[in-house]
């Protein structure tokens, strides 16, 4: 696939492009992107780390119209952080276009929003509550709407959103376009999918070849339940380790970061009972380096992007192969090295040995060492 779908996209667009050394785009871009440019409505699913933001992004800000002063599209996401991570990306996306666009979370200052509003951004990024509220209020006017965009689709067609995402869609005019970007489509949601939108482009990308997964190691610690935490502690001590480590629920997350602390390793916790404020100051401080470990559940790590991590730990065991595929895109983004560990027990063993069948991958048994991971075979 050569660049061409980039190479008819505006100049602007095209210099960032340049600038980010990207070499072509992925499978998810290449599909997506054609689709959307020609005004379908688009449902896709693609594993996390293939470029989906982009995927979405890049035609939205192809079709903005900056000399109007109305909002074109709105991009809900599920979560405060990943609101600003779009906002982030249209920025930098967008710059010396002319293109304004601006974040409306829950739980952020009302007037502060409608003074933003006030600038007449041509894009709106929000999560559903405020969003909807905004609309009620007659403070988003969506009359000039022309895209709706639902990132992180499964997490927005739960029951407790749905209503809201629906009425969200219904106040825009009924020529606009829908687009959903998921890493994950359940069959349920993917029929809810069908109904918000308009004979939809439906877009799958099982595994991207685009993108070289071999720079990622697979290993794994056989561990009793109860020792887990004693070898996640001699993972934190490994040298320049960035390690963002999957825990099921919020009850063990707080209870192995207290353990941790106890023992003191600091460690940064990521969960959804956390208020704005702390989730900000959690990620900041792994972001920057101030903690080398990030405690994250699989719902408050969905769809954001951080950069250099070079291990993945599963200290719960993923549900399955999907949710196993998705924690591990974390590390070795675009074809950087990473290393995906997971501490598992007897029963865990088998498990993990069939996800790396499947997935066409080796998962090789690991010892620690005097502080550094070997080869069993080389114990003496």
């Amino acid at each position: 696939m050569t660049q061409t779908i980039i190479n008819e996209l505006k100049p602007f667009i095209q210099e960032v492009w340049k600038k980010s050394n990207f070499n072509q785009p992925t499978t998810i871009q290449s599909k997506a992107i054609p689709a959307s440019l020609e005004g379908k409505d688009v449902i896709a699913e693609s594993p996390t780390g293939t470029g989906k933001t982009l995927a979405y992004l890049l035609p939205v800000l192809e079709k903005i119209a900056n000399d109007k002063k109305s909002i074109q599209t709105i991009i809900i996401a599920p979560s405060q952080e990943l609101v600003m991570q779009i906002l982030q990306e249209i920025q930098k996306w967008s710059e010396g276009s002319g293109i304004r666009a601006a974040s409306f979370i829950g739980g952020a200052n009302v007037k502060r929003q409608l003074e933003k509003l006030k600038k007449h951004p041509h894009i709106a990024i929000g999560t559903p509550g405020r969003v909807l509220e905004l609309i009620k209020q007659k403070k988003l006017k969506m009359h000039e709407v022309k895209t709706v965009v639902l990132d992180e689709g499964d997490q927005l067609l739960v029951p407790e959103h749905l209503e809201t995402v629906r009425s969200i869609i219904k106040s825009t005019l009924s020529d606009r376009q829908t687009v959903l970007f998921s890493a994950t489509l359940p069959k349920e949601i993917e029929k809810l999918a069908q109904e918000l939108t308009a004979e939809p482009e439906i877009i799958k990308v099982e595994k991207d070849e685009t993108i070289n997964a071999a720079a990622v190691d697979h290993i794994y610690f056989h561990t009793e339940q109860r020792d887990k935490i004693m070898m996640l502690e001699k993972i934190s001590r490994l040298e320049s380790i960035k390690a963002l480590v999957f825990v099921k629920d919020i009850g063990n997350l707080t209870v192995l970061s207290e353990k941790l602390a106890y023992k003191n390793i600091q460690t940064s916790s990521l969960h959804s009972d956390l208020n704005k404020m702390d989730r900000q100051k959690a990620l900041k401080d792994f972001r920057t380096g101030q903690t080398n470990m990030l405690l994250a559940t699989d719902v408050a790590a969905r769809g954001l992007d951080i950069k250099d991590v070079t291990h993945v730990v599963h200290f719960d065991f993923p549900r399955d192969v999907k949710q196993y595929v998705h924690r591990s895109g974390r590390t070795g983004r675009f074809g950087a090295s990473g290393m995906v560990i997971s501490l598992v027990t007897e029963r865990e063993e088998r498990d993990l040995k069939k996800f790396a069948r499947e997935l066409g991958a080796r998962a090789e048994k690991k010892i620690m060492r005097g502080g550094n991971i070997t080869d069993p075979a080389e114990q003496k």
